[in-house]
């Protein structure tokens, strides 16, 4: 009767541990694992079917699982920082652990693997360009006529900017996208907001955060950016606008410019047929527009 009890209040507990399982979702990663011993799974689909069920069944017993993705190079690295040995599962739990703090996750709801995996891998490439785009920002440092902080400043005007895009739409769902080229490659951020009929938005905190920071980045660079924005209202086609950065300011494109930039395929310049159901809008003024001065960044 004891050893019952006991059991159950082991199960019970159970429940109440939040656990994270660090995935290999790239066939490359999982191949340079093999090289350890103690990785024993030799094939990618049967390990991530074992990963699946293990998910699953963690999701029975009541529990709550994150899944990060489990990067081999950036393990190797961390092993070779802490002194741990990579050949052994404990590091690996270790590692996994870590990034549970310091990485993108997503939680397990019961979803399929093949649905969260996407998932998994768009929340650490948003990560990635938000970090990447912080550290350009960072380098930028003062300006050498005034002493601003040039990346401070573009971030402050790129927030008055997505305000000014957000007052722009009527009641609905806004998907906006914002490009930056840069050397390394093209920054993209993406936020998505809704407006009640009363006027409140709501909106993601951390996908505002992303897009006023990529935003930040072409200000600050002179980039050629574009910013994009899809406009849902129910019994209604969806309507398309753009604007173009110049300097501080987001100049609004024309209907023509909208649709030529939606159908034409960006790599071969080849035209692409147009949606249906989707208008292709010319874009209002956003309001305060500063002008752009000598010494602006």
């Amino acid at each position: 009767m004891a050893r019952t009890q006991h059991t159950t209040t082991r199960r019970a507990l159970r429940r109440e541990v939040a656990g994270t399982i660090g995935l290999l979702a790239d066939e490359d990663d999982f191949a340079a694992m093999r090289h350890y011993r103690t990785f024993t799974f030799d094939d990618h689909t049967a390990y991530l079917r074992q990963a699946e069920g293990l998910l699953r069944s963690l999701a029975e017993d009541g529990g709550h699982t994150t899944v990060v993705l489990f990067d081999p190079e950036e393990y190797a690295q961390y092993c070779a920082e802490t002194g741990l040995d990579p050949d052994a599962p404990a590091s690996r739990t270790r590692f996994t652990a870590e990034l549970a703090t310091t990485g993108p996750t997503v939680p397990y709801e019961g979803q399929p693997l093949s649905d969260l995996l996407p998932d998994l891998v768009d929340e650490a490439v948003r990560r990635a360009t938000w970090e990447y785009a912080t550290l350009l920002l960072a380098r930028l440092g003062a300006c050498a006529v005034c002493g601003e902080d040039i990346g401070r400043a573009a971030f402050d005007r790129a927030s008055d900017l997505l305000v000014q895009l957000l007052d722009t739409a009527r009641p609905g769902t806004r998907h906006l996208v914002c490009s930056v080229p840069t050397a390394r490659e093209t920054l993209l951020a993406a936020l998505h907001a809704t407006q009640e009929d009363d006027g409140t938005t709501k909106l993601d905190e951390t996908e505002a955060l992303e897009f006023t920071t990529v935003l930040a980045v072409g200000i600050a660079t002179r980039s050629a950016a574009g910013v994009v924005m899809r406009t849902l209202i129910e019994g209604e086609h969806d309507r398309v606008q753009g604007w173009r950065l110049h300097g501080r300011r987001l100049l609004p494109l024309t209907a023509a410019e909208v649709f030529d930039a939606y159908c034409t395929d960006a790599a071969s310049g080849d035209l692409v047929a147009p949606e249906s159901g989707v208008d292709y809008c010319a874009a209002p003024d956003i309001g305060d527009q500063e002008p752009d001065g000598e010494h602006r960044h």
